[in-house]
């Protein structure tokens, strides 16, 4: 079992997502070292992209703070190398084929298992093209992370069956950010998976309070959670590490009240 898949195999699982190098490096390190304390299962870290077609207004302004200080692939994996010395938790990259392609797939692939990296997500690269990536994740022990949302109705089966890790299931239409109202067939989509693979199911795009965060897990293994955790690094940058660990406490502490 992988490590990705095991992160779900006890309670439900609290996933957080940060930008790195928002406000700067070192910043993300410590927040990633508090976020994993506070009870994050699982951590994603998004390559700040000039164009990250998958975010809303929140994590675009992180991905523009962080380039704008000049952050690149490589100061990234060499922050996850010093942060792999004391968090054991799995770890995630969030970023866009195009980041991967320009550094090579392959040598992307290889540096990210070497620091001690479990899994990689394209959003922009949907189910029939992750051929040019999987294999090469596989080869490296790595989990290549699927998506599914309310428009793959008619290939939810098809794309579950083939997952790895875990599953991202999309709650909403449209762009990552904070939401109000979360979809209500995700349900649906969630039984259709569980017809025909154990591999877990984790919903993400729009989660922000833990009253969503709770009733979102209770219809998957576990709730991913992006922009409200960006949102506080834009808000107290350089000492945001304490109030993100307090909001993923209150989050975790939401959903593990389910098992």
């Amino acid at each position: 079992m992988s490590r990705l898949k095991e992160a779900f195999s006890g309670e439900k699982a609290f996933v957080a997502f940060l930008t790195c190098g928002d406000p700067d490096l070192e910043t993300t390190e410590r927040l990633i070292q508090s976020i994993a304390e506070a009870g994050a299962d699982v951590i994603e870290l998004g390559i700040p992209f000039s164009d990250p077609t998958a975010e809303g207004p929140v994590i675009q302004a992180a991905n523009l703070r962080a380039l704008s200080n000049g952050v690149t692939t490589d100061d990234v994996f060499q922050m996850v190398r010093r942060v792999r010395k004391t968090v054991g938790v799995p770890l995630v990259f969030m970023t866009y084929a195009n980041v991967v392609f320009s550094y090579g797939t392959e040598r992307f692939l290889k540096a990210a298992a070497e620091i001690g990296m479990d899994g990689l997500i394209l959003p922009d690269v949907p189910f029939e093209e992750k051929g040019e990536f999987e294999p090469v994740c596989r080869r490296y022990g790595m989990d290549f992370i699927s998506f599914v949302s309310p428009t793959s109705r008619d290939r939810v089966r098809q794309i579950a069956k083939e997952a790895e890790g875990f599953l991202y299931c999309v709650s909403s239409l449209g762009v990552t950010g904070v939401r109000s109202e979360l979809s209500s067939g995700i349900g649906e989509i969630t039984a259709l998976v569980r017809e025909v693979t154990d591999t877990p199911v984790a919903i993400g795009f729009g989660i922000s309070t833990p009253l969503q965060a709770q009733k979102m897990a209770a219809i998957s293994d576990g709730v991913i959670v992006g922009s409200a955790i960006v949102r506080i690094v834009g808000q107290y940058g350089r000492e945001a590490a304490p109030v993100a660990a307090e909001y993923v406490r209150q989050m975790k502490a939401a959903i593990s009240r389910l098992n």
